[in-house]
């Protein structure tokens, strides 16, 4: 469905309508593939570069994601005893944006009881089987700690216990916002601030079994998945836009600030494949493609790297700061520089 030219292009003024992008927009569609030296001067043609900033903070926060490989069955048994859930059917999210214009971005979800909208079950309820009947295990993986990142990250792929391989996807949420348990192991001294990383969370998790649980848990927030159908297994998961993820070049963005589709520059540091190597210039063209809970801000964001061990690596131990630029149609970078 076409949007109206009238309708803002993205949560903040600064991107200008619909209308503003579809001439550029046009042009894109019509250009098709084209070699780099054309590509620049496409967007000399049609874009000026604008740098983001916080309050007149230029530099953010870049981590990075990835899709993840599991074990699994379709059955629970043996070591498979992890369900990976189906959204419930009672789950009601709303995007409070189709109600005000102020409040683009924003969600909530509960579900409906005597005529009200009230808060869902948070995650330790879910773990602990609250839901009952109201939904179902689409398939049980081996590893609890594996099914927590996978709900960070969103989307993944599951090797199943005869061979086959399922690609599973973000489905709904429960409502209660991302916390995120690095972030309380390093308040509380488990782990140093400049060691945090996907794989030393992961690390502590496994050498305290008996408090990762809990740990867990202080995170409310828990996602519901579905099964993919994907015609191209080379093709990554599937973002928020709707269209899959390109390595290294889809980014996640927070979208009270940034509409999906903006092309943008990011200019940073990544760590680099071999964990014993320094970290590499990361500079780039890339997508505003997905949005994450824990993507919050106007100089944020997430880079998908991928899947496999490879992108685990990288997006795990990603947290670096950096600066973000967008892209305008010209006509709208033109307006933002008028005094």
């Amino acid at each position: 469905m076409q949007r109206p030219d009238a309708d803002a292009f993205a949560g903040s003024a600064e991107y200008g309508t619909v209308g503003d992008w579809k001439p550029a927009c046009a042009a894109a569609l019509n250009a098709h593939d084209f070699p780099a030296d054309a590509a620049r001067g496409f967007f000399g043609q049609w874009f000026t570069p604008a740098a983001v900033t916080n309050h007149g903070d230029a530099i953010g926060l870049f981590t990075g994601y990835y899709e993840p490989e599991l074990n699994g069955s379709r059955k629970k048994q043996g070591r498979f005893q992890t369900p990976l859930l189906a959204r419930p059917a009672d789950l009601v999210m709303v995007d409070l944006g189709a109600f005000r214009d102020t409040l683009k971005g924003e969600r909530i979800a509960g579900r409906v009881d005597g005529g009200k909208l009230v808060p869902y079950a948070k995650r330790g309820d879910i773990v602990a089987g609250a839901l009952g009947s109201r939904t179902r295990p689409i398939v049980y993986v081996d590893d609890p700690f594996d099914a927590f990142f996978l709900q960070v990250q969103g989307s993944g792929r599951v090797k199943l216990s005869d061979g086959a391989t399922i690609r599973i996807g973000y489905d709904g949420q429960n409502g209660y916002p991302y916390t995120a348990i690095g972030r309380l192991l390093v308040d509380r001294g488990a782990i140093a601030k400049d060691q945090l990383s996907m794989q030393s969370i992961r690390a502590w998790l496994v050498a305290h079994p008996a408090d990762a649980r809990s740990l867990m848990d202080e995170n409310a927030s828990y996602v519901f998945f579905k099964e993919l159908e994907i015609a191209n297994p080379n093709d990554g998961a599937p973002g928020s836009a709707g269209v899959p993820l390109t390595a290294e070049a889809s980014l996640a963005v927070d979208t009270r600030f940034h509409g999906l589709g903006a092309p943008m520059w990011v200019e940073a540091h990544a760590p680099a494949p071999d964990a014993t190597k320094p970290d590499v210039d990361f500079r780039r063209l890339v997508v505003a493609q997905d949005t994450g809970g824990a993507i919050r801000g106007p100089v944020r964001g997430d880079v998908y790297w991928g899947a496999g061990k490879t992108a685990e690596s990288v997006a795990g131990r990603m947290a670096h700061k950096g600066k973000l630029f967008v892209f305008l149609p010209k006509p709208v970078a033109a307006k933002l520089a008028k005094p």
